[in-house]
């Protein structure tokens, strides 16, 4: 698993003029099954997403392609994580350490 954080890199008001972009990149990752929660951070500098997979250059290639990547607004910190204790909702995307 993924926590993705976008830390804006430039005004707000330039990461507002790309949102519909932003959210739509947003929903198209959601309907492949890629992310599985997201939101704005508080303060408002960016924002989170977790997202699943098993191929950390398969998210940094999503990532890039995010519009606010791709006009400059943000920046990406990806840390991959095994997330082996979960919610019984997310149970589905529990995982087991490496040997």
């Amino acid at each position: 698993m993924f926590v993705l954080e976008l830390t804006y890199t430039d005004d707000v008001a330039r990461a507002d003029a790309l949102m519909d972009a932003h959210i739509a990149w947003l929903d198209a990752q959601y309907a492949a099954g890629v992310f599985i929660a997201s939101g704005r951070k508080n303060p408002r500098d960016g924002g989170v997403i977790l997202a699943v997979g098993d191929d950390r250059a398969q998210i940094e290639k999503i990532a890039a392609a995010d519009p606010f990547s791709v006009d400059g607004v943000c920046t990406y910190r990806i840390t991959e994580f095994y997330a082996t204790k979960t919610a019984p909702e997310l149970a589905p995307f529990r995982e087991q350490l490496p040997s």
